[in-house]
């Protein structure tokens, strides 16, 4: 009985430890497969995900400049204005409508040849491709916290630098020039009562052309002192004290103004408001007359001049006095 017991013992143990054993052999097979399966297997690439443009960019306008940042109309047109050139040269570049385009399309090749072609096609300068740059970064400083997984791809982007400009000196005008120019509308018509009030306050307050055409009536004030509020660049304000021919030449529009439902001090003749390409028309306009009033007036004897010119001959004298003492002050 002992020597059955001891023999069945041994087989057992020989079929638990024998290589070639059923026990044993499954348990190697196992263990073999498995490292051998997963050196075969290829990692899995991540599908490339496209996120569509058009929510962001819709947020970055209605929420993260006006509300956000509180940028000002005009900083607003100039963002709007510079995707909308963006985006229609990614269009016809990919040939996908603006709708359809992602923030992966929108890399760092694509904003570069979009910024060399408003040089080249375009004809812009080193400054306006140095704004059109600057409204791209703010939108990418944008979806740097809406989009994680592009982090690279938008620093990229903020990494193109500006490019150097050189400021050349303007030329100034002088005093008969300047007089040629503010006489050239014609005070006897509506648009020239409110072309000359435009220029005369323009050049006596230094204004730009979107601080002159957002000036409202509230801002003109007459008593005590002629004056207006010039809203200006980066909400400064500016309180300016009016000189008497450019306090005439506003009582005049003034008094042919009429009503309108616009809040703005000059507007056009639909009572709409005037934009900077509507100034920049009527300036042009004036410059030519001046042009040809500047060449009557070099062939016209002295001794006429003399008594034809004599209240211009005393503006121009007034004009060069300011104009001296503007030099003074901005020496101190």
């Amino acid at each position: 009985m002992t020597m059955t017991a001891n023999c069945g013992n041994t087989r057992r143990k020989q079929q638990r430890t024998h290589p070639l054993g059923r026990r044993a052999t499954t348990k190697k097979s196992r263990r073999g497969a498995a490292p051998g399966l997963a050196s075969e297997r290829l990692p899995v690439a991540p599908a490339k995900t496209t996120t569509p443009i058009a929510p962001h960019l819709t947020a970055f306008f209605e929420q993260r400049l006006p509300i956000e940042r509180n940028a000002s109309e005009n900083t607003r047109d100039s963002y709007a204005y510079a995707f909308q050139l963006l985006l229609t040269f990614a269009s016809k570049r990919l040939q996908v409508a603006p709708s359809q385009l992602s923030v992966e399309q929108i890399d760092a090749p694509l904003v570069l040849d979009f910024l060399n072609d408003l040089e080249t096609t375009r004809g812009n300068g080193p400054g306006s491709r140095n704004i059109r740059l600057a409204a791209i970064k703010s939108f990418m400083h944008f979806l740097e916290y809406r989009l994680p997984p592009a982090i690279e791809q938008i620093r990229r982007v903020l990494a193109i630098p500006a490019k150097k400009a050189e400021s050349k000196l303007v030329r100034h005008l002088t005093a008969e020039e300047i007089q040629a120019l503010l006489n050239a509308p014609n005070p006897r018509g509506w648009k020239g009562i409110r072309d000359r009030a435009m220029l005369h306050l323009c050049y006596g307050g230094g204004l730009r052309v979107s601080e002159l055409i957002g000036l409202h009536l509230d801002d003109l004030q007459f008593q005590p002192q002629p004056s207006v509020l010039v809203h200006g660049k980066g909400r400064r304000e500016r309180c300016l004290p009016l000189w008497k021919t450019t306090t005439v030449a506003l009582q005049a529009w003034l008094a042919v103004r009429g009503t309108v439902s616009v809040p703005e001090l000059f507007v056009s003749a639909r009572g709409e408001s005037l934009t900077r390409s509507g100034f920049e028309y009527i300036l042009r306009k004036h410059v030519r007359t001046a042009k040809q009033l500047e060449a009557l007036a070099s062939v016209v004897p002295p001794k006429l001049r003399s008594g034809r010119f004599k209240a211009t001959d005393k503006l121009i004298a007034s004009l060069k006095a300011a104009i001296v003492m503007r030099g003074k002050k901005s020496s101190k």
